[in-house]
C-alpha cells in the first residue's frame, strides 16, 4: 500500500482544513488508518484513527470535537477534517495504515505517507 497525503497549508487560527490520504494498491478496506503529526522539536503524536469499516473512530483528547476522521473505501481515501484550528496544531501530518485493528501506536502501522505541512498562524 502506498499512501499520498495532501491538503495541508497555512491557515489562521480558528480556520479549517481537510487533509486527504489516497491509497494505492489492493485491499485498502482491510486496513485501519491513522493520522499522526510531528511538530518541530517534538515527538510524533497520534491524532486520530479509524477502523477498516469506518464504524469506529478514536481521537487524542486535544483534537476531540474539532477534528473528524472519515474514509471512503470506494475512493481508497481517508480524510481528516480539522476545524477550529489552533497554533498548537501546527505540524507535519502523516497518514498511516495498519492491517487489522486500529492503534494509537505508530510503530504498529505498516505503511506511511510522506506527510503534509499544516501551519496555523495566531
Amino acid at each position: 500500500v502506498q499512501l499520498q497525503a495532501s491538503g495541508g497549508g497555512l491557515v489562521q487560527a480558528g480556520g479549517s482544513l481537510r487533509l486527504s490520504c489516497a491509497a494505492s494498491g489492493r485491499a485498502f478496506s482491510s486496513y485501519a488508518m491513522g493520522w499522526f503529526r510531528q511538530a518541530p522539536g517534538k515527538e510524533r503524536e497520534f491524532v486520530a484513527a479509524i477502523s477498516w469499516s469506518g464504524g469506529t473512530t478514536y481521537y487524542v483528547d486535544s483534537v476531540k470535537g474539532r477534528f473528524t476522521i472519515s474514509r471512503d473505501n470506494i475512493k481508497n481515501t481517508v480524510y481528516l477534517r480539522m476545524n477550529s484550528l489552533k497554533p498548537e496544531d501546527t505540524a507535519v501530518y502523516y497518514c498511516a495504515a495498519v492491517q487489522g485493528s486500529w492503534s494509537i501506536l505508530g510503530h504498529e502501522y505498516y505503511y506511511w505517507g510522506q506527510g503534509t505541512q499544516v501551519t496555523v498562524s495566531s
